[in-house]
């Protein structure tokens, strides 16, 4: 149910349950809905390119699980989101619910779209620091690079930007292997 702050009312997680299953993105950001439309063929490549290099070193490792959307991501009450991609190690696998991920994953990746591009790189780079989000990629598919954020001190502070290979930062085993993707596989 929406709740009124300071006079502006705000939508909550039982709102977003109310969406249409109409095809498009609904998220809810500080108890705003953001609507987007189905993204583009390149974008669903590169998703799914991505997708298979995390699920080799994730999933199939036991170190995790990658998640892709639409998955419902519940930040806070008044913060609901479906990003591209999602990783939650298996240290944090109580966070993944039958119908959602409570909580913040550990690795968020979101591909840009012309109509997500400004919320991607500031509304949602925000939220998630805020919500403590351990790494954020933003994969733009037009230039091939993959921006990486990691989270230190509660900030994200900038890992590069890469366009042939990414190290991902938050593996949650400091002796293991680092898991590599190779980008070149992805584009």
């Amino acid at each position: 149910m929406a709740v009124v702050v300071d006079r502006k009312t705000k939508l909550t997680y039982e709102d977003y349950l109310q969406f249409p299953e109409d095809g498009r993105r609904h998220e809810i950001i500080d108890g705003d809905h953001y609507l987007s439309a189905a993204p583009f063929v390149s974008h669903q490549r590169v998703s799914r390119n991505l997708m298979i290099h995390l699920h080799r070193h994730f999933d199939l490792t036991g170190m995790g699980e990658v998640l892709h959307a639409p998955v419902a991501v519940v930040l806070s009450q008044s913060d609901v989101v479906e990003p591209d991609l999602v990783v939650v190690l298996a240290e944090h696998a109580s966070r993944i619910r039958r119908e959602r991920i409570e909580g913040a994953p550990d690795l968020v990746v979101e591909i840009l779209s012309p109509s997500t591009a400004y919320r991607d790189r500031g509304l949602k780079l925000d939220l998630y620091q805020k919500a403590g989000v351990s790494e954020y990629w933003i994969v733009d598919p037009e230039r091939k690079v993959v921006q990486q954020y990691v989270l230190a001190d509660g900030i994200f502070r900038s890992a590069g930007e890469h366009a042939a290979r990414i190290a991902v930062a938050c593996t949650g085993q400091p002796d293991a292997q680092p898991v590599e993707v190779d980008l070149t596989e992805v584009w």
